[in-house]
């Protein structure tokens, strides 16, 4: 191990700290985004269409940042100024009733999250090379999702309070504000992540399932990948964004709008709760654990779109469920499908895949329940049981490539 004095427990939970901070303000705000837009006049179709485009752009525009991560090894950088944008979108989304300027801001703040989190994920994979990936990236997501959970509370605290967006958006600066000074301390304490590796970072050796790629591992992903990223994209297809699941709750009068945010930091507690028992399991079982995601999203639009609160409730905490995986174990088995020089590369490519799916899913789910619910079940559940299929390909194709 390299000659830093801090352990990779430390850094990554200092990292989760931040990460904390930084959710109280973007997921505090994306808590109220749905009913904000429909109070703006949007519709079911264009609040699905917003939210679903800023997942595609906080996860496409990795593509482009992945590369660059790569590259320059400026993983430091493009973590600080991925935030930056982020905290600074946020308190701004109040100070506008216009659709369309909204809609900006929402993407902006995603596009902050597109600029950090492949650094953000190879810094990770480099700090959890030593302690168990599962587990790593699983605490790493829990103390996120503390911060999912705070976020929305105080946002409904606040709307409570003040009955206006506005002042609710603004009061989420100061969290803003705390996560750059935290990663600035982060930085000048560990300036290169790289030396958590066991080994030196350009001596470590493939993963074993990278053992099936047939092209320079510097060009090329593999098959493995490409099986996998179809699996995911396709399961994400199917999951609703919780714009439109907080859209049906507003529209069907199942909650009022201060009530949204506490609905959302219930789901945040479950995705904090899902992803550490995701990610014991992955550390345990491997990529099995993944199986289980189509068969729970399949389950969301029955549950979720109900007109009765606690059957709707148990579907958002299901959808919860959902991500907590997705956001956890679903990265983790990213590294080990790929050879360290490649892997920010790779996280990119990945998240732009899922990215494509969600703004999918969420125009697809958006629409289709506009038209009809029962539609909306059939369409989600054969786009699961397609990727079922795909998993199954996959897990084969994986298995046969490792001696």
């Amino acid at each position: 191990m390299g000659s830093t004095p801090w352990r990779p427990w430390k850094f990554v939970l200092w990292l989760g700290v931040a990460s904390m901070l930084a959710d109280i303000a973007y997921e505090g705000a994306r808590s109220i985004t749905g009913p904000y837009l429909a109070s703006l006049g949007a519709s079911a179709v264009v609040v699905g269409a917003v939210t679903g485009a800023g997942e595609a752009v906080s996860l496409a525009g990795r593509l482009v940042s992945g590369p660059i991560a790569d590259k320059t090894r400026a993983y430091w950088r493009l973590l600080l100024g991925g935030y930056v944008l982020t905290v600074v979108s946020v308190p701004l989304l109040g100070l506008s009733s216009v659709v369309w300027i909204v809609s900006g801001l929402i993407l902006a703040e995603r596009a902050g999250k597109a600029i950090r989190r492949p650094a953000k994920d190879v810094i990770l994979s480099h700090a959890t090379s030593a302690i168990g990936r599962g587990r790593g990236f699983a605490v790493h997501e829990a103390l996120d999702q503390l911060g999912a959970v705070a976020g929305p509370l105080a946002v409904a605290a606040a709307f409570a309070v003040t009955g206006r967006y506005a002042p609710t958006f603004g009061m989420l600066a100061v969290p803003g504000v705390a996560v750059i000074i935290l990663l600035l301390w982060l930085r000048n304490k560990v300036p290169d992540p790289s030396v958590f590796e066991p080994v030196a970072a350009e001596t470590v050796e493939d993963p074993p399932a990278a053992v099936g790629l047939r092209r320079s591992r510097r060009s090329a992903l593999g098959r493995p990948f490409w099986w996998y990223l179809s699996f995911a994209a396709l399961s994400t297809v199917g999951y609703s964004t919780f714009g439109v699941l907080a859209f049906h709750l507003d529209q069907e009068g199942l909650v009022s709008t201060a009530w949204v945010p506490v609905v959302y930091a219930a789901a945040m507690a479950v995705d904090a709760l899902a992803a550490l028992v995701a990610g014991s399991l992955f550390d345990r079982v491997g990529r099995r654990v993944l199986v289980v995601v189509p068969f729970l999203a399949a389950a969301v639009p029955p549950l979720a779109f109900s007109s009765r609160l606690s059957v709707a409730i148990a579907g958002i905490l299901v959808w919860a469920g959902v991500l907590g995986i997705q956001e956890s174990v679903m990265r983790a088995a990213v590294a080990d499908l790929i050879p360290v020089e490649r892997r920010g590369t790779a996280y990119g490519v990945f998240a732009a895949g899922i990215g494509l799916a969600a703004f999918a899913g969420g125009v697809l789910t958006g629409a289709l329940y506009e038209t009809s619910l029962p539609l909306l079940i059939g369409v989600v559940g054969a786009v699961e049981a397609a990727s079922i299929a795909v998993y199954v390909v996959w897990s084969r194709r994986l298995s046969s490539a490792v001696p």
